[in-house]
C-alpha cells in the first residue's frame, strides 16, 4: 500500500513550484488531491500534467466568492479531507516609500484575508486526526529593505496559524507552518521580476544562504508532508527550510 493511499488533500496555489511538488508528491503515495491555481494557463498546464486523480480548479484566494466555490466544490467532490495546505501567496518587493494603498492591500488579501477565509470555511471538512500546513517565508521575522509588507503578511499569517491550532485542537486538528528561504522555482517567489532581475535575486540567495545555494520545491514538500502525515504530536510549530538563512548562522 503506498503511504498516501486513500488520502485526501486540498492545496490552494498548487499549479507550479513548491505546492505542485506536493502535490505530485501526494498523488506518487496514492492520495487524491484538489489543487487551484489564479492563472488559467498554470491551471491547464497543471491538468495536463497531473492526470486524473487531481483535481485543478481556477479560484483567486483574495475573493470571497471563489473560497466559498471551492468549499462547495471540495464538499461535493471529496465530502472530507485529510490534509490542507495553504501555500496561494504573492510576494510584491517594494521600498516602503513607493508601496501604494492597492499593493498593499493585494499583498494582505491574498496571503493574510485569504488564508484566513480559506481555513475558515474549508476545516470543519478536515477529518478527526488531519492537518493543515501553512507556507510562511524566512521574511516572516525580522526586517529586510523592500520586504516591510511582504513580511508583515507573512508573520501575520504565522499568527494566524498559532490561532488556528490552539481553536482546532478540541477537533483534533493540527496546524503547522513551513518556512521556506530561498526555493528554486519558476517565479522564484516573487511577482513582477525581469529576467534579469530575477538572476540577480538567485544569486543573492546563493551569497547569503549558510548553505550557499537554493532549496528546491521538493525539498519543501517532504517538510510539509512530515508536518502533514508524520509529526503527529506536533501543532503551533514551525519548521525552517531556509539552507540555515534564519537561524543566525555565519559562515565565511
Amino acid at each position: 500500500m503506498r503511504e498516501y493511499e486513500g488520502k485526501k488533500a486540498v492545496i490552494t496555489g498548487g499549479t507550479h513550484g513548491m505546492g505542485m511538488a506536493v502535490a505530485k508528491a501526494l498523488l506518487a503515495g496514492g492520495a487524491e488531491v484538489i489543487l487551484t491555481g489564479r492563472s488559467p494557463k498554470n491551471v491547464e498546464e497543471a491538468r495536463r500534467e497531473l492526470g486524473e486523480r487531481a483535481h485543478v480548479i481556477q479560484s483567486d484566494v483574495s475573493r470571497m466568492e471563489e473560497i466559498q466555490a471551492l468549499s462547495d466544490y471540495v464538499t461535493e467532490r471529496f465530502g472530507e479531507i485529510d490534509f490542507l495546505h495553504i501555500n496561494a501567496g504573492i510576494a510584491l518587493l517594494e521600498p516602503f516609500e513607493t508601496v501604494t494603498e492597492s499593493s498593499y492591500d493585494k499583498t494582505f488579501a491574498i496571503n493574510t484575508k485569504g488564508a484566513f477565509f480559506t481555513v475558515q470555511r474549508l476545516s470543519p471538512l478536515i477529518r478527526k486526526s488531519g492537518s493543515i500546513v501553512f507556507t510562511s517565508s524566512v521574511a516572516d521575522e525580522g526586517g529586510n529593505p523592500g520586504m516591510s509588507v511582504y513580511g508583515a503578511s507573512k508573520a501575520a499569517l504565522r499568527s494566524l496559524a498559532s490561532g488556528f491550532a490552539a481553536e482546532l485542537l478540541p477537533r483534533g486538528v493540527r496546524v503547522n507552518v513551513v518556512s521556506p528561504g530561498f526555493i528554486k522555482t519558476p517565479t522564484m517567489g516573487v511577482a513582477g521580476f525581469s529576467e534579469t532581475e530575477r538572476t540577480a535575486f538567485e544569486e543573492l540567495g546563493d551569497r547569503i544562504t549558510p548553505m550557499k545555494r537554493h532549496g528546491s520545491s521538493e525539498e519543501v514538500a517532504k517538510a510539509v508532508l512530515f508536518l502533514a502525515f508524520e509529526a503527529t504530536f506536533t501543532t503551533g510549530a514551525k519548521l525552517s527550510v531556509d539552507g540555515g538563512l534564519g537561524q543566525g548562522l555565519s559562515v565565511e
